[in-house]
């Protein structure tokens, strides 16, 4: 875990800054708030690097979203603007088109957070600024393939992807943001489990795995087998290299 949790958090503050002077000094940051901890913690980062006014959260709930009032809290305690656009026509529309094909279970969870992604590259395309799609996710996560490929895995820079689950809450812990929004239970909103209980082990011990490759025999075979299934996410599109010799 970070040592110095502070310090860290100082070091993406500068990390992010320099981002932007190179790759936009004038523009915005836009990210998708779900009201999960990661989101909230990568809003409250960039609102301090960037100023609040540089800072777009856009709200993306596909019908009704149950925790709906933890994303216009986020937005409501940095300050931030913030748009809400609801996707389920586009889901509805994508599902409909689709009819012909057997979708399987993967597919349709899959459709809304690439949908999700369209939309704020949409919203980046459309500022006259220009603005820079910020990618949430995290290394405990990435490390089990727990991201949509070309969903919520996707973005134009990213501040969480080398911190485990346990350090994003440490560094969370040095935000202004509400301790329940830090702390809320990890949840796909879709199943009615927690993500915990979904992946079969704690984030606590994929973290002390991933840092000293001890765990129960049980949670390293889960693990192992997600993390092996997933390395195509991880991993720079293979491409055919034409010898000109």
């Amino acid at each position: 875990m970070l040592g110095n949790p502070k310090a860290t958090k100082e070091e993406l503050i500068r990390w992010i800054k320099d981002y932007f002077d190179v790759n936009g000094p004038t523009c915005t940051a836009v990210i998708g708030i779900s009201g999960g901890k990661d989101s909230s913690i990568c809003a409250a980062l960039l609102a301090e690097a960037l100023g609040k006014d540089r800072v777009i959260g856009v709200l993306m709930p596909n019908g009704v979203q149950a925790d709906i009032e933890d994303s216009k809290e986020v937005v409501r305690c940095l300050g931030i603007r913030h748009a809400e656009v609801n996707i389920v026509k586009a889901y509805d529309g994508m599902i409909s088109s689709l009819k012909d094909i057997n979708l399987s279970r993967d597919a349709l969870i899959n459709i809304p957070p690439r949908l999700r992604m369209a939309t704020l590259y949409a919203v980046a395309q459309s500022l006259k600024e220009g603005g820079r799609v910020c990618n949430t996710c995290n290394r405990s996560e990435d490390y089990i393939g727990y991201s949509t490929k070309f969903g919520d895995a996707a973005g134009d820079f990213s501040l969480l992807s080398s911190l485990l689950v346990e350090e994003v809450l440490q560094i969370g812990e040095e935000t202004t943001l509400p301790k329940h929004l830090i702390h809320k239970t990890p949840s796909d909103g879709l199943c009615g489990l927690s993500d915990e209980d979904k992946i079969g082990f704690t984030y606590k011990e994929l973290d002390h795995y991933i840092l000293t490759g001890e765990a129960s025999e049980e949670a390293k075979k889960k693990i192992d087998r997600l993390h092996n299934m997933n390395l195509h996410k991880l991993l720079p599109m293979p491409s055919f290299k034409l010898n000109r010799a």
